[in-house]
């Protein structure tokens, strides 16, 4: 084994500390940086360690991605690695292709590897791409968290994610596979210019004679990590500190809110509502800010898939129902990626929102405490039109509403986003 290739190896076995997990899922697009991704893994572990699973997500965009999906199996056939093939077939047209395929991609794995009982999975982003997205966000005036980039590791849907190439230039990459005698396939969307990234990439090379490098921009994106982190440590204690989950619900005491510093209570704020509405961002920050003034002046308001309302001294912020009104599931599976409903064995239910109309039927629903707009959010076992049990409104006939991670999920997004 050459230097460069023990120095790379190194370099990602790093990334997984003292305790690598024992099964580790690796997403593999076909792509050099991903597949060199793929082919280190399979060498810096001890042999039995750790493992591993490959999985290749096709969006449906390209007539090529099937093609390239096939080369990734036959590598890992050739690498002893199982792998599976996802595919992408809810595109509907609407808003931001890129945001939306990145969302479904992120959520077609989390939910894989949960069902092979996978923690973590691995993913192929460099020191270039972390270099791009950093001056990308420069350009929109971002704040700490836009110039900290990608963390190392976050939580995504449950799963955590992991980029243990991170410290790694894409061209040592390549180095790497034209040395192994590996194949990869190339993106045609790579070299298309109506893409903000291929131009970013372009504005990198002009700035490269200034010592402005993916190398010099990694490194200061990782300095505004530990700027990043620290802030995430004083608003996950003052969650602890002011805040609880009920029904869901993120509330916090409101006196104690309207003290935080401003920023704690922004990040405070937006992480509640990452984590209630599923978003993998959370909203942005001009909306935040109104939203901010609102609980100040009493007012209710919509954010990101959520109602932010005051409520007996409290601030809540709930499930919107506009947001979830369409969304019905069977008894026994999970209901906005959320709830899990237990009850009586009876035929023919289904899970849906309360709705007003619902809560209507719950006449101890005030007892509960809750406000108006988190009760008709909350999730409701229906029987074509009649409602049979609302668990979380005063009206559980046998039935018992309980979320899918846990209430202490939320506490411990705050720190592992």
């Amino acid at each position: 084994m050459s230097k460069a290739d023990a120095d790379i190896l190194a370099q990602v076995r790093s990334a997984f500390g003292n305790a690598p997990p024992s099964r580790l899922g690796v997403a593999v697009s076909g792509g050099g940086d991903s597949i060199a991704l793929l082919h280190v893994l399979t060498r810096c572990f001890a042999p039995g360690s750790v493992e591993l699973f490959a999985v290749t997500v096709d969006h449906g965009l390209r007539p090529e991605a099937a093609d390239e999906a096939r080369r990734v199996r036959a590598l890992c056939d050739d690498l002893m690695v199982p792998h599976t093939t996802l595919h992408w077939t809810t595109w509907d047209g609407v808003g931001n292709l890129q945001e939306r395929a990145r969302e479904a991609r992120y959520r077609l794995i989390s939910d894989w590897a949960r069902t092979l009982d996978i923690a973590a999975f691995a993913v192929g982003h460099t020191a270039d791409d972390q270099a791009e997205t950093m001056l990308m966000r420069l350009a929109r005036s971002s704040g700490v968290d836009g110039l900290a980039a990608m963390p190392l590791n976050r939580t995504m849907f449950g799963i955590t994610l992991i980029r243990p190439l991170l410290g790694v230039p894409r061209q040592d990459l390549r180095h790497y596979l034209t040395r192994n005698g590996i194949d990869w396939s190339e993106d045609p969307s790579n070299d298309d210019k109506a893409y903000e990234r291929v131009r970013t990439r372009e504005a990198l090379r002009l700035l490269a004679p200034l010592g402005v490098t993916p190398t010099v921009l990694s490194d200061v994106a990782r300095n505004m990590e530990q700027a990043r982190e620290a802030l995430d440590w004083y608003t996950f204690l003052a969650a602890r500190d002011l805040a609880e989950v009920d029904g869901g619900n993120v509330v916090f005491d409101l006196r104690q809110f309207r003290a935080l510093p401003s920023e704690i209570a922004r990040r405070l704020l937006v992480r509640s509502v990452a984590w209630i509405s599923g978003s993998l961002r959370g909203p942005r920050r001009a909306p935040v800010s109104l939203a901010l003034e609102s609980i100040r002046a009493g007012r209710a308001m919509t954010l990101g898939g959520c109602t932010v309302v005051r409520h007996n001294d409290r601030v809540w912020v709930c499930r919107e129902y506009n947001a979830i009104q369409s969304e019905r599931c069977a008894t026994g599976t999970v209901w906005d990626r959320r709830w899990q409903l237990s009850g009586p064995d009876v035929p023919g239910l289904s899970v849906r929102a309360l709705g007003q109309e619902g809560l209507c039927e719950c006449r101890d629903w005030r007892a509960t405490g809750r406000p108006l707009a988190a009760l008709i959010a909350s999730p409701a076992l229906w029987h074509d039109d009649r409602l049979v049990a609302a668990p979380l409104a005063g009206r559980a006939e046998g039935w018992t509403a309980q979320l899918a991670a846990g209430e202490e999920e939320f506490f411990a997004t705050l720190i592992s986003h």
